[in-house]
C-alpha cells in the first residue's frame, strides 16, 4: 500500500505542472486525468497494476515536458489546411476586401421606408441624410409634386442632391450642413416650424464614403486617416490621425470602448500609444488596421452573415463617431425633427448600430425632460425636485406614437442582395404633441 501511495503522490506532483483550465470544466484533459487517478487510488488499483501506472507516469512526464514537441519540431508553421499563417492572412484580407468594397449604393429597406412615410402629392418631406439620394428619388416617383428638402453634411452628397434638383426642378431643395446647422438653413429657405409632413433619417456612413480611399473611412482601402465627413467645410477640425497622435491612452481607451464597444479597447489603446513613441505616428488606414490586427494574435472575427470581418472594424467605427460628433448630432437632429414636423407628421429612422438605436429609442419611445443635445447631464439631474406635479405629469407624456411595435430589420432576401443592410433597424413614429 505504501508503494501505491508513493506512486499516487508522484503522479499528482507531476500534474501540478498541468493546471486545470477553469473555462473548460467537464472537458479539460488535466481534470479528466486527476479524476481517473483519484478513482484508481480509492479502488486500490495502484497496488494491483503497478506497471500500468508507472507507464502512465512516464507518459504524462513526456507530455508535461513537451518532449514530443522538442523531438519533432514543426518544419512548416501552418494550419490544419496546410496553409501558412501568412497565406491565411493574405486569403482573409482578399475575402474582406471582396465583401466590403465597391458595391453600388442601394437604399436600405426602401419598401418599408415608403410604407411608413406614406408620401402624398404636394407634401414636404425632409431627408436629413440624403447620401446618394436613393430614398428621395423613390419618394419623388411615388408622390407627384412632392417637395424634397435634401440635407447632408457631406459635400459629395450635396452634389448628388444638386443633380437630382436639376432632374426634378422646383421639387428638390439641396442643403449642405450638419443636423445642428439645419434650423439656420431651413430658416433661409422660409421653412417654418411645424410645417413638414415627413422626415427621414438614414444614419451612419454611406457606401460612397466607405468606397473612397482618400477619405479614410474604410478598413479595407488604404488611405489617409481622415474620417471627417465635411473636411472641405471644416479643415481645422481634427482628423482621426490627430486623435491617435495626441489623445492619451486613457482617452483612446474610452473612445474605442464607448463608441466601438470593443472588448480589447485597453490593449488597442496601449498598442497605439506604444507605436506613437517607439515607431511612428499612425497616418494611414492600413497602418492602423495592421496595428489593431496584431493585438488579436490569431483571432478571426466574422459578421452576422458569418463572413470574415476585420478585427479593426470596431476601432474604425469608434474613431469615425468621435471625429464627427455623430451621437450628439443624431440627438440634436431628432429634437429638430420634433420641432419641424406637423402634428400627425411622420418620422422614419434607420440605424446601423446599438449606439444610434439607443438614442432614437430614447426619443421615440421614452420621455425627454429637456431639449438638450447631450443627454448625459439628464442622467445625473433630479428634475422632480425642480418641477411641480402638473409639469412632471405633462413631461411624462410622450411626444410620439410608435408605428411599429417592434423594431424592424431587413428581410433575408434584401440582406442577400445588399449585405450592407444586415445591421439596419427601422423605427417609425407619428408626432402627437
Amino acid at each position: 500500500m505504501a508503494a501505491a501511495a508513493g506512486n499516487y503522490k508522484r503522479i499528482l506532483q507531476l500534474l501540478e505542472k498541468w493546471p486545470i483550465e477553469e473555462g473548460k470544466t467537464g472537458r479539460d484533459l488535466g481534470e479528466f486525468i486527476r479524476n481517473k487517478i483519484n478513482r484508481a487510488y480509492k479502488e486500490n488499483k495502484f497496488e494491483t497494476d503497478f506497471k500500468y501506472w508507472d507507464s502512465q507516469f512516464l507518459s504524462l512526464q513526456r507530455l508535461v515536458n513537451n518532449e514530443y514537441r522538442n523531438k519533432y519540431p514543426r518544419v512548416l508553421v501552418s494550419s490544419a489546411t496546410g496553409l501558412t499563417d501568412q497565406m491565411i492572412k493574405k486569403m482573409y484580407k482578399h475575402l474582406i476586401r471582396k465583401f466590403c468594397t465597391a458595391t453600388p449604393h442601394k437604399p436600405v429597406m426602401l419598401k418599408e421606408v415608403l410604407h411608413f412615410l406614406q408620401p402624398e402629392a404636394e407634401q414636404t418631406v425632409l431627408d436629413m441624410t440624403f447620401g446618394s439620394g436613393g430614398h428621395s428619388r423613390q419618394i419623388l416617383k411615388e408622390a407627384p409634386n412632392v417637395k424634397i428638402i435634401a440635407l447632408d453634411r457631406d459635400p459629395l452628397a450635396y452634389g448628388y442632391a444638386e443633380k437630382l434638383a436639376e432632374e426634378f426642378p422646383d421639387q428638390v431643395v439641396p442643403l449642405l450642413g450638419r443636423f445642428s446647422e439645419a434650423p439656420d438653413l431651413l430658416r433661409k429657405h422660409n421653412v417654418k416650424q411645424r410645417s413638414i409632413d415627413a422626415i427621414l433619417f438614414d444614419f451612419g456612413c454611406s457606401s460612397m464614403q466607405f468606397d473612397t480611399p482618400s477619405r479614410g473611412f474604410s478598413v479595407s482601402h488604404n488611405g489617409p486617416l481622415d474620417m471627417r465627413m465635411d473636411s472641405n467645410r471644416f479643415p481645422e477640425d481634427p482628423t482621426a490621425a490627430d486623435v491617435l497622435a495626441k489623445a492619451s491612452e486613457e482617452d483612446l481607451y474610452k473612445i474605442i470602448k464607448t463608441y466601438g464597444q470593443e472588448k480589447k479597447a485597453k490593449k488597442i489603446a496601449r498598442a497605439i500609444v506604444e507605436a506613437r513613441y517607439l515607431f511612428k505616428t499612425l497616418t494611414t488606414t492600413e497602418e492602423l488596421a495592421d496595428l489593431v490586427d496584431s493585438v488579436f494574435d490569431e483571432e478571426i472575427r466574422v459578421d452576422k452573415l458569418q463572413r470574415p470581418s476585420h478585427n479593426a472594424t470596431k476601432t474604425f467605427q469608434a474613431l469615425r463617431i468621435f471625429v464627427n460628433n455623430e451621437l450628439n448630432e443624431i440627438n440634436y437632429g431628432l429634437i429638430i425633427a420634433h420641432k419641424y414636423l406637423k402634428l400627425g407628421g411622420r418620422v422614419v429612422t434607420l440605424t446601423f448600430h446599438s449606439l444610434e438605436d439607443v438614442i432614437v429609442k430614447r426619443h421615440l419611445l421614452g420621455n425627454l425632460i429637456a431639449d438638450t443635445a447631450n443627454p448625459l447631464p439628464l442622467k445625473y439631474s433630479s428634475h422632480s425636485f425642480d418641477l411641480d406635479g402638473n409639469l412632471v405629469k405633462d413631461v411624462m407624456e410622450s411626444n410620439w406614437l410608435s408605428l411599429n411595435k417592434h423594431v424592424l430589420v431587413p428581410k433575408h432576401e434584401e440582406v442577400e442582395n445588399n449585405p450592407r443592410s444586415r445591421s439596419a433597424k427601422l423605427r417609425a413614429a407619428v408626432r402627437i404633441r
